[in-house]
């Protein structure tokens, strides 16, 4: 049945634009398959369905447009008006977390035609909320006038995108750092699926901070809730993850079964539900209760009452200006290197000129939902590296990314069901998709120290600095140092002092193509059409007319005629 069901899509117009396999496409995508493409687009909606509150939850922490009444900012429990207005602005951050999720993700899908993700950044919104607006508004700028910045910068980056910018960048970065910066990522989301905000099994060591975890809630330490005291690796709820959403999941996926991730997260979540049980979602505590009632309301939905469409375009304070510099150098470095890592990750990278199908498309709607983001209250909304998850379930074409994007549609009517996923049931599907993602590695040059360190150094930082826009900056920076200097003292030299085995080194050009996105060529290309045919006009006359001046009449007419048809012709 699926087959026939897959069979007669392809061989559709619906088919043929997202190149399915069988629609008779010159550039079909093997593999590709619509319920696959569907199956693949509702495990990576799973995977980052976690954003909806986790986001709502970081940018309500800058108590948004609420105002504290004080001087100095409100310390939560001290002002009973101001919380429960910072309260409102978590439940509006919700629906504006989950509508700009959907939008992303489905325009990223049916114009870009890939299968990526598309939400708030994680890492972006903390500095966005801790770093640019501060906690309870007490930062370098406030809510309103972050916004009008992350409003801005969508525009910038649109321009650039445009003008093929963003797209060269990554193309002149050194084949290592490239697939150095995928599995980099790959360390990354594994490092999330062990840490607190998935199974918990490191981060509990307030020494080094990443010694093991896993303990529970009265083994913790109070005045650092997250830290264990003792007893670690004894949280039931860990093992709930590891067993049934780690291990069950790899059984399924050695033996084929479809949706095997997917299995694996609402098993979980299932288990995780019911209350009075040692490895429920829904404690008895007065959190807990909350997040239980809010849980049984199934389907809400919330009006943008306090976040949506309040910039302050206050371009005059230069702070503003500062926070909107520091948005680009973050933002055009972190989701330009995840959506080409994804790209390869999916196969659709193009191995001549470097670059990965409809990049101007996907950068340009990237641009757009950063904008549509801050006139929705939140920050701004990139790639997401969980796309890895639905692409290793098979996804190729942008009908993932529609899937993604409609189930975040409907979790903006059911998102106390969807909030509710709890982050041990993604945390094992997180650690699975990392494993798969670090084989880049063995394609890294490591036989020429000159390539192998920037490349390490790409793959060690991004996990480590739980930011991947740094690891590109460490990789970038070590390889233009460490290529310049033995440059420098080749040339000095004339050539006597080189390093013994250059010859293992990896080679480095700019890929073909230049730094003009498809369309600019397409224009150049049909300008210089114009021109040669005019050449030709110009050529043919004046040859004629020489020709006319040694001959007779009859002849030169005859070869005017001749002329007139060989122009037609050109």
């Amino acid at each position: 049945m699926f087959d026939l069901i897959d069979a007669r899509i392809a061989d559709s117009a619906f088919g043929r634009w997202f190149r399915l396999e069988g629609s008779g496409h010159p550039k079909e995508r093997l593999d590709s398959r619509f319920t696959t493409e569907i199956r693949a687009g509702l495990t990576t909606w799973a995977v980052m369905a976690y954003i909806i509150s986790v986001n709502a939850s970081i940018i309500s922490d800058t108590g948004g447009t609420c105002v504290c009444p004080t001087p100095d900012f409100c310390p939560t429990g001290t002002n009973p008006a101001y919380d429960t207005c910072v309260n409102e602005v978590r439940n509006d951050l919700i629906t504006s977390t989950a509508a700009v999720s959907a939008l992303a993700s489905f325009l990223m899908g049916a114009l870009a035609n890939l299968p990526v993700g598309m939400a708030p950044g994680l890492g972006l919104n903390a500095y966005f909320a801790y770093s640019i607006v501060g906690f309870h508004g007490s930062g370098i700028i406030s809510y309103r006038e972050a916004l009008s910045a992350v409003f801005l910068e969508g525009w910038v980056f649109f321009i650039l995108s445009i003008f093929g910018l963003r797209q060269w960048l990554v193309r002149v970065m050194p084949h290592s750092l490239v697939l150095a910066v995928g599995a980099g990522i790959g360390l990354f989301i594994a490092f999330i699926g062990l840490a607190s905000s998935g199974l918990g099994v490191i981060g509990g060591n307030t020494t080094n901070l990443v010694g093991l975890g896993g303990c529970t809630a009265q083994d913790m330490l109070p005045t650092l809730p997250g830290y264990c005291a003792t007893g670690v690796l004894r949280n039931p709820t860990m093992w709930l993850g590891i067993f049934l959403g780690g291990f069950l999941t790899i059984l399924l996926m050695l033996y084929r079964v479809r949706g095997a991730i997917l299995i694996g997260i609402f098993l979980t979540s299932i288990v995780s539900w019911p209350r009075l049980t040692s490895v429920t979602y829904f404690p008895p505590t007065p959190t807990g209760d909350a997040m239980f009632e809010y849980f049984k309301q199934v389907v809400q939905f919330h009006r943008l009452e306090r976040v949506g469409n309040v910039l302050d375009f206050d371009f005059s304070n230069g702070k503003v200006w500062y926070a909107l510099v520091t948005f680009l150098y973050v933002d055009i470095l972190d989701t330009t290197g995840t959506l080409y890592s994804m790209a390869k990750f999916a196969g659709l990278r193009n191995p001549v000129t470097l670059d990965f199908e409809n990049s101007t498309i996907a950068y340009c709607v990237d641009a757009v939902s950063i904008s549509m983001g801050a006139l929705m209250g939140t920050s701004p909304v990139t790639a997401f590296i969980e796309s890895a998850t639905g692409i290793s379930e098979g996804g190729k074409t942008g009908i993932t990314a529609m899937v993604t994007g409609l189930c975040f549609l409907v979790s903006v009517f059911f998102a106390p069901v969807f909030a509710s996923i709890p982050p041990w049931a993604t945390g094992g599907a997180l650690v699975i998709v990392g494993s798969l993602m670090i084989r880049n590695i063995r394609d890294i040059n490591w036989d020429y120290i000159g390539d192998s360190v920037p490349a390490f150094l790409t793959l060690i930082i991004i996990p480590l600095s739980y930011n991947i826009a740094y690891g590109v900056i460490a990789g970038v920076l070590s390889y233009i140092i460490l290529r310049a200097l033995p440059w420098a003292i080749a040339r000095l030299s004339k050539g006597h002092i080189v390093p013994p085995n250059i010859d293992a080194a990896e080679e480095w050009s700019v890929p073909p193509g230049g730094i003009m996105p498809f369309w600019m060529r397409m224009l150049v290309r049909r300008a210089n059409r114009g021109g040669d045919l005019e050449m030709n006009a110009s050529d043919s006359g004046s040859s004629q007319h020489e020709r006319g001046r040694v001959q007779d009449v009859d002849e030169k007419s005859e070869k005017s005629s001749v002329s007139s048809y060989s122009l037609r012709s050109s």
